[in-house]
């Protein structure tokens, strides 16, 4: 028994599961940055942390080329399957996180095949 093929709504659901813990756990860290760096982001102090050491900086490389590509491609997959809502997966990229929208896009990629393929 395939979980994911036997409901449609399945994975749809697991991608909205995934976009709400990506809103809340770097809204976590980005809270902890607050308190302690001060109440005002400073976004130039968030990146130079983001690259104080070799790890970090990977990681901040990593997503940063990786997070370009998947946009590009929501961005046209959005347009190629005429996705309603995509307000929300652009202002949350900005606002919230990479880690939400992502997950949210592939909520809102999901809900739209199921509703071509009812057709």
């Amino acid at each position: 028994m395939n979980l994911l093929k036997d409901n449609k709504y399945t994975l749809s659901y697991i991608y909205l599961l995934l976009s709400i813990l990506g809103a809340i756990f770097p809204w976590i860290s980005n809270y902890n940055f607050i308190l302690e760096y001060g109440s005002s982001f400073d976004i130039s102090q968030f990146i130079q942390l983001a690259n104080a050491n070799p790890a970090a900086e990977s990681i901040s490389r990593d997503l940063l080329i990786g997070a370009s590509a998947i946009f590009i491609w929501i961005v046209n997959e959005s347009k190629k399957l005429n996705i309603k809502n995509m307000w929300i997966v652009y202002l949350g990229t900005v606002l919230i996180a990479f880690a939400f929208s992502a997950p949210f896009f592939l909520f809102l990629r999901e809900r739209r095949i199921i509703e071509i393929n009812a057709r």
